[in-house]
């Protein structure tokens, strides 16, 4: 669970470098949360705090859910289209970085010919791409839920044996069929006490 939880936090740095510098928002913030899960997770094997595994758990089905949503965005299901501003909360008109910089892909940027366009506005021209921008989204989204599943198999796992330890952990004194006491006689035998002296 160690190995795969420092795994799944490398898997998911990568992640987020790249969608910071696509600058989609969204997603900088599900994998800002997946960070800090599988630390939680990481945290709770080291430390066996069973709680904390399952909250990486609860976390692990959302995350597998929101990266099925990704594929979904990016392949155009439903409705959705890669072409809106959804993953950057509408706020910019960013894309994937993968959409320029993908492996192959040549880029060039032509600048208007026409008068009255601003100057700063430019058109990229992308060609050449050996693999598509949402075919890379959609394989890192893929990555994302294999290595989540098998993270949610172990933590269920490691969660069983931390649940069974305790079980069979015994206090002193606790429920177990001898006690370090001796248990209590059912018939005490009474006997006069004698003085010891004389009785005037």
């Amino acid at each position: 669970m160690f190995f795969l939880c420092v795994f799944l936090q490398l898997a998911a740095l990568e992640r987020q470098i790249f969608d910071f510098l696509g600058f989609q928002w969204a997603p900088i913030l599900g994998n800002f949360l997946q960070i800090i899960v599988v630390i939680l997770g990481l945290f709770g094997t080291i430390q066996f705090r069973p709680r904390y595994i399952v909250v990486y758990t609860v976390w692990t089905a959302l995350w597998v859910t929101w990266n099925v949503f990704i594929i979904c965005f990016y392949l155009e299901v439903g409705g959705l289209s890669k072409e809106t501003d959804l993953m950057t909360f509408n706020i910019s008109m960013h894309r994937s970085w993968w959409r320029e910089h993908g492996p192959g892909c040549i880029r060039r940027v032509v600048r208007p010919s026409a008068p009255g366009i601003l100057e700063d506005y430019s058109y990229v021209s992308v060609t050449g791409c050996i693999i598509d921008f949402q075919y890379l989204e959609v394989i890192h989204s893929a990555i994302q839920i294999l290595l989540s599943l098998i993270g949610f198999v172990y933590a269920c796992y490691v969660i069983s044996i931390f649940m069974e330890e305790e079980d069979s952990f015994d206090f002193i004194g606790g429920l177990d069929t001898y006690s370090y006491r001796q248990p209590p006689q059912e018939h005490v035998e009474l006997k006069p006490v004698k003085p010891v002296g004389k009785v005037l």
